[in-house]
C-alpha cells in the first residue's frame, strides 16, 4: 500500500473513532437504507441457518456429513443411508435362516425393499441439493457476497469523506473538488449496495420456489417409499398365508420310561439342599464398555472400523443414535450400531 493510502486509511479510523467517543457526527444514512440493510441481514441469517439444516436433515451422521464436504463431486461419494444397511444385515440374516425357509424368504423380500428405500433417499438427496442446496449456496456465495462489499466499500468511502470535510472544517488544504469527488464515490457506492439489497429482496419469490422443491421432492421421496413398503407388506402377508396354511411336520414320539424305586429306598423327608455356586464377580475389565459384534463389517469409507462376527470391541463414544467409535486391536473407528450388541454400555 502507497503512503498515501496508508495515510487515507488513517483518517478514516481516526474518524471512525472521532465518531465513536461522540467528538463528531458522521453523515445521516436515512432510515429507508438502514431498513433495507436489517432485512438483507435478516434474509441472509435465514437462508444460511436453513440451508445447514436441510443438509442436516438430509445426513444425520456428523462424521459422515463432514467427509463428504472435504470429498470433491467427481469422486461419487453418497452417504450410507441407514435403510440400505438394515437392508444388507436383512439380506445376511436370510442367508443364515436358510431362503428355502418362510422366514429366510421374508427377510429377503424386506432386505431388497430397504435396499430400495437407500436408492430413493439418494435420490431424494440429489434432488434436494440440485434444486436447493446449490442454488441457496449461490445466493450466498454470489449474490450476498457482493452486497456485502458494496455496502462495507459504502462504509468506507462515507467514513473517508466526513474525515475530508472534518479536517476542511479545521482549516486543512483539503479543496472543494476532492470533497465533491469523495461524496460522488460514496453516493455512488450507497446507490450500489441500496440496488443490490432491493434486488435481493425483491426477487425472494426465489427462495419460495426453492422450498417449493424442497417439499415437492419430500411427497416424491414419500409416495415412491409407500409404494416400495406396501408392495413388500402384500409379498409379507402372502408369506404369512403360505405358512399358516403348510402342513405340520411329523414328529417322532419317544416314550420316557420311568424309573421304579426300589422297595428298599426310603425318601428323606429332609433332602440336603441343591448345591448353587456362587455367582461369579465381575472382572475389572468387564466394566469396560464394549460391544460384540453380531455380523462381518467390512469399511467402505475412511475412518471407519472394520470387524468379524463375534469380536468384542471396545467402545470410545456414541457419534449418534446410529453410530458408534470403537477400538479393536489398537485401531480406533467409527461403524454401525446395528452391526453389533451392547455388553457392557457407555
Amino acid at each position: 500500500m502507497s503512503v498515501g493510502g496508508l495515510k487515507k486509511q488513517y483518517n478514516k479510523i481516526t474518524q471512525f473513532m472521532t465518531e465513536k467517543m461522540g467528538k463528531d457526527e458522521g453523515t445521516r444514512i436515512e432510515e429507508e437504507y438502514k431498513e433495507l440493510e436489517k432485512r438483507t441481514d435478516g434474509t441472509q441469517k435465514a437462508i444460511e441457518t436453513i440451508d445447514g439444516k436441510i443438509k442436516e436433515f438430509l445426513c444425520p451422521n456428523p462424521t459422515a456429513r463432514m467427509k463428504m464436504a472435504f470429498k470433491s463431486k467427481s469422486s461419487g461419494a453418497t452417504y450410507p443411508q441407514t435403510e440400505s444397511n438394515l437392508g444388507d444385515i436383512m439380506l445376511k440374516g436370510a442367508e443364515l435362516v436358510g431362503e428355502e425357509y418362510p422366514f429366510g424368504s421374508a427377510l429377503t423380500y424386506t432386505g431388497e425393499a430397504f435396499k430400495q428405500l437407500g436408492d430413493i433417499k439418494d435420490a431424494l438427496d440429489l434432488n434436494v441439493k440440485a434444486n436447493v442446496i446449490d442454488p441457496f449456496h449461490l445466493l450466498i456465495t454470489k449474490d450476498l457476497k457482493e452486497i456485502h462489499h458494496h455496502r462495507k466499500k459504502m462504509n468506507g468511502r462515507r467514513l473517508d469523506y466526513d474525515a475530508k470535510k472534518r479536517r476542511q472544517g479545521k482549516g486543512s488544504n483539503i479543496t472543494e473538488e476532492e470533497l465533491t469527488l469523495a461524496l460522488e464515490k460514496f453516493e455512488e457506492s450507497k446507490e450500489l449496495a441500496e440496488n443490490g439489497m432491493e434486488n435481493l429482496l425483491d426477487s425472494d419469490v426465489e427462495q419460495v420456489s426453492q422450498l417449493q422443491a424442497f417439499v415437492e421432492a419430500l411427497m416424491e421421496y414419500h409416495r415412491q417409499c409407500t409404494d416400495v413398503l406396501e408392495s413388500v407388506h402384500s409379498s409379507l402377508q402372502d408369506k404369512i398365508t403360505e405358512a399358516s396354511n403348510r402342513p405340520p411336520r411329523e414328529r417322532i414320539q419317544r416314550s420316557m420310561r420311568k424309573k421304579i424305586p426300589d422297595s428298599d429306598d426310603e425318601e428323606d423327608p429332609n433332602p440336603p439342599p441343591a448345591y448353587s455356586p456362587p455367582a461369579p464377580k465381575p472382572s475389572a475389565a468387564s466394566k469396560q464398555p464394549c460391544c460384540k459384534a453380531s455380523f462381518d463389517f467390512e469399511p467402505e469409507n475412511e475412518g471407519e472400523l472394520g470387524f468379524c462376527e463375534g469380536d468384542i470391541i471396545n467402545l470410545v463414544s456414541e457419534i449418534d443414535e446410529n453410530w458408534l467409535e470403537g477400538e479393536l486391536n489398537g485401531s480406533t473407528g467409527y461403524f454401525p450400531s446395528n452391526y453389533v450388541e451392547i455388553v457392557v454400555p457407555l
